[in-house]
């Protein structure tokens, strides 16, 4: 997206109310900072509740945040009342996830009209400093015309 683009404030809504309903996502303390056609961003901090044996931030809490990105980027791409849902994700762990928090950030590769293809990558921040730890592909499915699954 261009930097001077102008972004619908009913698409912001739009995606910000639908997050709003992710119970697990509150559960993490995950917070979406941006959205913009095409794109999102995902804001975790890091707690010890969230940590595997080591220290590190467990898989599963990052690949959630990472398909969530992807997933609600693909989401913005869709028409009001429509939504998406995961139909497969493969995420490479690139390094552990430590630090102050984890920032998540969702781009579409190709939207289509029954698949969408997107990705995320996921940095670790500490002291303002962020590392790639992750990065997923996600295929999502348009899901349109169907009670209790949209936006």
């Amino acid at each position: 997206m261009q930097a001077d683009a102008v972004i619908d404030p009913a698409l912001v809504a739009r995606i910000e109310a639908s997050f709003g309903k992710q119970a697990f996502m509150t559960t993490l303390g995950a917070r979406l900072v941006r959205v913009a056609p095409g794109e999102v961003e995902i804001v975790m901090p890091v707690s010890a509740h969230l940590c595997q044996q080591h220290g590190f931030v467990h898989a599963g809490a990052v690949s959630t945040i990472a398909d969530s990105a992807a997933g609600y980027a693909a989401l913005t791409t869709m028409p009001a009342g429509n939504g998406v849902l995961t139909a497969e994700f493969k995420i490479n762990l690139l390094a552990p996830a430590t630090g102050d928090e984890l920032v998540a950030k969702g781009r579409v590769v190709k939207a289509g009209r029954t698949l969408t293809l997107a990705m995320a990558e996921v940095f670790a921040v500490t002291a303002g400093k962020a590392k790639l730890c992750a990065m997923l592909t996600a295929t999502c499915m348009t899901i349109a015309a169907r009670e209790g699954v949209s936006d």
